[in-house]
């Protein structure tokens, strides 16, 4: 007898889950700062699209998330930031000229996606070289950092440092050395369940240590703690994982894992289990939500009031909790999250630029 979905490859974290949850115990549940990121796999030409559609894709999210984020204020009283995770292999100067437009006025971020299977590591690197490029020097995007192009990852597929025991989507099990010297400052695409590729660690920001000779060298790692050094090849940056109540007039078990989808919508009181589920770093919170925003049908559901309900669920959930709500991109997720390790003000992290962006050419 097949397995209701909810417990799918649940042998692969739900120790991870159990462990997490008996340690939740001992941390503070209220007056705490809560970061909130949306990840985006962004990937306007899903399922063989032209460019035409594709475009018109990326036209929806220009014309009606400025809307959206314009209702939103944080306890800073900035307005949200969506991160665009974008596919190497989808690379098209008009898509990304738009998604770029958004990143200028400060309520969007451009970031790197990339499906692969198999091509080698030269290839991958060659790809990643060629696309962290364009997206700095052409359109503005990106940052430097310590000497490089600096970018947050999202793997396609899930299949992070090969994670899938059958070798797809991947073939590089020194994945995580590659993006080191690439310049990649966090990876986002966790977590995947109940896809076979999740870890063991769950609801941990952590350091992955690689390991060339074996997959998957990110299933376990050292959790990144408040005054601890750099102790990893790359921090991973996971979203919310765990059993969720909710749904209908029925009470019955879900998976949560922060998707927002149109089958899986931001209703009111699921921000609550974000906020229980979500990496912890003494008293801050990391709630890293994701979405296939390019997806008409989540484009729908998101733009025409999934991610209001989103906002405003999470404020009220924080407000009841006496918790201060900010609102970041992967960048600035990644410079709260340091600036925490080191002891310093972690808002004060986010925003300052001090690290400047390539000029518009």
């Amino acid at each position: 007898m097949r397995l209701p979905a909810v417990f799918e490859n649940a042998h692969l974290w739900a120790p991870g889950y159990l462990k997490d949850r008996y340690m939740a115990r001992r941390e503070p549940r209220n007056g705490c700062d809560v970061w909130l990121l949306i990840a985006d796999h962004y990937e306007p030409y899903w399922h063989g699209a032209g460019h035409h559609t594709a475009l018109e894709r990326v036209r929806r999210w220009r014309a009606l998330w400025p809307q959206v984020a314009a209702r939103h204020t944080d306890n800073a009283g900035r307005s949200p930031r969506y991160t665009f995770f974008y596919p190497q292999e989808d690379y098209h100067p008009d898509t990304i000229s738009l998604l770029a437009e958004m990143a200028a006025a400060e309520i969007a971020d451009v970031e790197v996606h990339i499906h692969h299977d198999g091509e080698g590591a030269r290839n991958f690197v060659d790809r990643m070289g060629r696309f962290t490029e364009v997206l700095y020097c052409r359109h503005g995007l990106l940052r430097e950092h310590a000497g490089k192009l600096a970018f947050g990852f999202i793997h396609g597929n899930w299949a992070l440092d090969n994670a899938r025991p059958d070798g797809r989507w991947c073939g590089l099990n020194n994945e995580l050395s590659l993006l080191k010297e690439l310049g990649c400052y966090a990876d986002f695409t966790l977590p995947a369940a109940p896809n076979v590729s999740q870890t063991a660690m769950v609801n941990t920001i952590y350091w992955a240590t690689d390991d060339p000779g074996r997959p998957k060298s990110h299933n376990r790692g050292m959790p990144l703690v408040p005054g601890g050094g750099i102790a990893g090849d790359l921090l991973m940056v996971p979203g919310p994982l765990g059993i969720n109540l909710r749904g209908g007039r029925r009470w019955r078990p879900r998976l949560e894992t922060g998707e927002l989808a149109s089958y899986d919508l931001p209703v009111p009181g699921r921000a609550a289990s974000w906020l229980n589920l979500a990496p912890r770093i003494g008293n801050h919170i990391f709630i890293k939500l994701f979405a296939h925003g390019a997806q008409d049908a989540h484009a729908e559901a998101l733009l025409k009031g999934g991610l209001d309900v989103c906002f405003e669920d999470l404020r009220a959930a924080c407000d009841a909790r006496g918790h201060r709500l900010y609102f970041v991109s992967a960048w600035e997720m990644w410079r709260a999250i340091h600036a925490v390790r080191k002891g310093s003000d972690p808002l004060a992290a986010v925003q300052k630029h001090s690290i400047k962006k390539a000029s518009l050419r």
